[in-house]
């Protein structure tokens, strides 16, 4: 999908590019599909903020997406591709001959009339959901489940993929975008192809309305604070934040510092991902 890069006719249109939703053919989402989303500001169930910089940014209703895909040998007809606000790809309205209707998430190449399935007889072409047994290793995939019947899990942002590497026994060796091989049950179902809208990477918000449109409140840079409110502040002007690495403002490290302490499911990374490899 294009992007549009506006003119620099004032400060917040200079670095302004939106997309040009050329692949969308409907505005407004099928009702039945949708539910009321409260918003919460980054505040849990006792009120206390345990997500930062949440807030404000315009109404939305969440659509119902089918991550299980359990449908087997019932194919369905693509109605619509639609924009989907709380996700970065774009989602399709599947028909089933039944009168059923149900969301997914829209696969790049993925038209308007186009027939998918999903099972263990289901062709071997984007959109159709398949058991990682029945893919052939080199395929790329997305909407990947980590346990079968679960839903998918991993591989659902808009343009990336995940490619199926090799077949040991009970599980599939999958490479994940982030570069990390990982064992998957051969049961665990799968989505052929890439997930739409790769050109998202290359939006660039232009300006800082935008992102409050979005629900992203401004964050305040901690050596800017005083010491008392976060570990990087105090110091005479622009002074550095005087430490060997950077902290979080409650002192623990950042930038680096490994956080998985799963060691239950640690045996199925083959190999870690990013410049951890």
């Amino acid at each position: 999908m294009p992007v549009k890069i506006y003119r620099p006719t004032s400060p917040g249109r200079r670095d302004m590019s939106v997309s040009t939703f050329e692949t969308i053919t409907r505005t407004k989402p099928e009702r039945s599909l949708t539910v009321a989303l409260n918003r919460k500001g980054g505040r849990n169930s006792q009120g206390r903020i345990t997500v930062r910089h949440r807030g404000g940014g315009h109404k939305r209703r969440y659509r119902i997406i089918d991550f299980k895909r359990e449908r087997f040998g019932a194919p369905a007809r693509v109605t619509s591709i639609e924009y989907d606000p709380n996700r970065s790809a774009r989602i399709a309205l599947l028909s089933y001959e039944d009168g059923e209707k149900r969301y997914i998430v829209a696969p790049l190449g993925v038209q308007v009339g186009d027939v998918l399935e999903s099972g263990p007889n289901a062709d071997i072409r984007p959109g159709n959901a398949l058991p990682i047994r029945n893919i052939p290793p080199g395929t790329q995939i997305h909407n990947i489940e980590l346990y079968p019947g679960r839903g998918a899990q991993l591989v659902r942002s808009a343009g990336v993929s995940a490619q199926l590497v090799a077949k040991e026994g009970p599980r599939a060796q999958v490479r994940l975008p982030s570069g990390e091989v990982r064992y998957i049950e051969m049961d665990c179902l799968a989505t052929v192809g890439q997930v739409s809208n790769p050109d998202h990477s290359n939006i660039s918000l232009g300006k800082a309305g935008r992102r409050r449109w979005l629900g992203i409140r401004p964050s305040v840079r901690g050596v800017a604070m005083d010491p008392s409110s976060h570990p990087h502040g105090g110091g005479e002007g622009r002074s550095p934040i005087g430490m060997p690495g950077p902290k979080t403002p409650w002192g623990q490290p950042a930038l680096g510092k490994r956080t998985r302490r799963n060691k239950r499911t640690g045996k199925y990374i083959v190999r870690r991902g990013g410049k951890r490899r």
